[in-house]
């Protein structure tokens, strides 16, 4: 592993979408604010306005959930619209990259792009049914974007899955090695070693690549790919060029349904 490997300061950015960050606790307090002003409005219609509101939401706490999904849906359903227009301002973000793992016919109709990192909770956890999707559509380009954002201070672990994975790809292992990686509750560095001998793939070759200049680039690029189209966290799915607002793998699949019609 080199010095330079990118991904080891986190950002706002870098944050797994099963994380408890700003949309969540923003929703928080939007929910709490308007509660608040509700409350604050009292002396202008009538003594018992606050307590009528505070007893119906003690009543219907649902309605703070209610709060909390539709300003949710409203910063998701902003964060991809955002997200396309910088894909369709810059198509080079998404264009073919020989470095990456692809599957399927190059001349596809539909290509599917994933951003994820082997230790995001909601990589792990799509990761079958995404290759299950695979299987159904052999018609359609697969293509994998090795992420690492998950690393804190000197816990390099995501870089150094994502680069042996890369690794093994150049050996023509990276399936294999991506299908253990994501099942390997717990990622470490013993881990990830283990996973490459046991699915043939050389060490020493593996070793050298991993640490390459090469390397250190191909990471490098895809990290300014992600960052130029503001993405959030992972994974993150695109169906010819336009991001999926879930990750829920049948959204995916509806989505390249929908493609292969159009």
């Amino acid at each position: 592993m080199t010095d330079d490997a990118p991904g080891q300061t986190p950002s706002p950015a870098n944050k797994g979408r099963f994380a408890l960050s700003g949309p969540v606790l923003g929703g928080v307090a939007v929910a709490l604010s308007a509660i608040a002003l509700a409350l604050s409005a009292a002396p202008y219609v009538g003594d018992s306005f606050g307590g009528k509101v505070r007893d119906y939401l003690i009543r219907n706490p649902q309605v703070l959930d209610e709060v909390l999904a539709a300003r949710e849906a409203m910063q998701s359903q902003s964060r991809v619209q955002a997200i396309n227009a910088a894909a369709a301002a810059n198509p080079a973000l998404l264009a073919v990259d020989p470095r990456d793992p692809a599957f399927g016919p190059a001349n596809a109709k539909v290509t599917v792009i994933e951003f994820f990192d082997f230790r995001c909770p909601g990589c792990k956890a799509v990761a079958p049914d995404y290759r299950a999707l695979m299987a159904a559509h052999p018609d359609v380009r697969f293509v994998f974007k090795d992420w690492p954002i998950l690393d804190r201070g000197e816990d390099v672990t995501s870089q150094y899955a994502a680069r042996a994975a890369l690794a093994a790809h150049q050996q023509g292992r990276y399936l294999a090695v991506y299908d253990a990686l994501m099942s390997e509750r717990s990622l470490d560095r013993a881990a990830i070693d283990r996973i490459l001998a046991d699915n043939d793939v050389d060490m020493a070759s593996a070793t050298a690549a991993i640490s390459a200049p090469e390397m250190t680039r191909h990471v490098t690029d895809i990290h300014a790919a992600a960052a130029a189209l503001g993405l959030q966290g992972t994974p993150t799915f695109f169906i010819n060029g336009v991001a999926s607002p879930g990750i829920d793998p049948r959204e995916v699949g509806a989505l390249i349904e929908a493609a292969k019609k159009g």
